[in-house]
């Protein structure tokens, strides 16, 4: 593996998250052994985009599901990960997917082991089963080992992505405010706004764009009203998470009013001709 390593010189625009990927690589080999069938990057790097503000997203596939012992190594891995004081190990997020649920839409939703960004424990979620992470996965995935997902993984279905993003957008705040406040957070503020535009990018086009591209897309084809807005928050992008920085004035409001705006365009979008 150290050869396939070095044909590809990085896999993502940092050394250090390479160096952590290749080691996770390492690991996952020595754990599952012949149970690992691939492992890849999903996500804002397999989109290109991926910065210093991104999670690193991961799919692990495997031919069957974790024995008892597999799960509780990597059960240590992930609760190992996350002490360090790199930056990097407290960015990692994905899966274990077993590779015959990867290879049919018929399983879309089902639940597979899975590790959230900076969490020590690995659940059982549907969280790396969505049609929009199937979609970057196979369309844009990197390979650390194994095949290429579209050898072995079917298009998603442009009605399965448009469905997942208007059953998404209607409650989109809602939803948010069980776990973020907008109005205390200047990230959540930049993140109500971008995850919007991405998920009206889907709803329109039946494909997945990173933050940067859904933003500028917003800016191409939204109303214009919502120009100074956008801008604010593609720009504000490197600022990144800072729990005591707060939105300015009047920035939380504008954010909440943009996603009235998308639940009215997005049913605009869906109305019959």
């Amino acid at each position: 593996m150290k050869a396939a390593y070095a044909d590809r010189v990085t896999w993502t625009p940092y050394a250090d998250l390479d160096a952590l990927l290749h080691e996770l690589l390492g690991t996952w080999q020595t754990i599952l052994g012949e149970n690992l069938a691939g492992a890849y990057v999903q996500g804002s790097f397999a989109l290109g985009a991926g910065d210093q503000q991104s999670d690193c997203d991961w799919i692990v596939a495997i031919h069957e599901r974790p024995t008892p012992s597999q799960e509780t190594q990597l059960q240590t891995l992930h609760r190992d990960l996350p002490t360090r004081t790199a930056h990097w190990p407290h960015d990692m997020e994905g899966s274990y997917a077993p590779i015959g649920e990867l290879a049919s839409v018929a399983y879309l939703g089902r639940s597979w082991l899975y590790n959230d960004h900076g969490q020590q424990t690995l659940e059982w979620d549907d969280h790396c089963n969505r049609a929009y992470t199937r979609w970057i996965l196979r369309e844009h995935g990197i390979v650390l080992t194994g095949p290429a997902p579209r050898s072995f993984m079917p298009p998603v279905p442009e009605a399965s992505l448009r469905a997942e993003a208007a059953a998404a957008i209607p409650n989109f705040i809602d939803d948010l405010a069980t776990w973020l406040d907008i109005d205390a957070l200047a990230w959540g503020q930049r993140y109500t706004v971008t995850m919007a535009c991405r998920i009206l990018y889907t709803l329109d086009t039946a494909q997945v764009a990173s933050k940067h591209s859904a933003l500028e897309w917003a800016q191409r084809t939204l109303d214009p009203h919502w120009r100074p807005l956008l801008g604010q928050v593609r720009d504000d992008r490197g600022r990144g998470w800072d729990p005591s920085e707060r939105p300015r004035p009047g920035t939380a409001a504008e954010a909440r009013a943009f996603a009235a705006y998308a639940v009215d365009w997005a049913a605009q979008r869906r109305a019959p001709a």
